[in-house]
């Protein structure tokens, strides 16, 4: 396997560094594992998709798109009024 170089800040390499060390590995080591547990922009898409056809067999819940909006609205609303903004 070959390596790749990856330019970030030296505090993000330090804070990382130091999560690995914490964990007994290497910087490495550590980034290689997260990777592998981490899904891409489609797997996360795929799984939403698989997550809500499951919900409509269950039970029948299949929100619309502006439902979903709606929902997403009032937990924004919801979330903003309990962190007092």
């Amino acid at each position: 396997m070959s390596d790749a170089n990856v330019r970030i800040p030296e505090e993000a390499k330090d804070r990382l560094a130091a999560i690995a060390a914490a964990e007994g590995l290497s910087l490495r080591a550590y980034l290689a594992r997260l990777a592998e547990t981490m899904l891409t922009p489609s797997e996360r898409a795929e799984r939403a998709e698989k997550a809500r056809a499951a919900l409509k067999d269950w039970n029948g819940y299949a929100p619309t798109a502006a439902e979903a909006r709606d929902l997403d609205s009032e937990l924004d609303r919801r979330l903003a009024e309990a962190a007092g903004q």
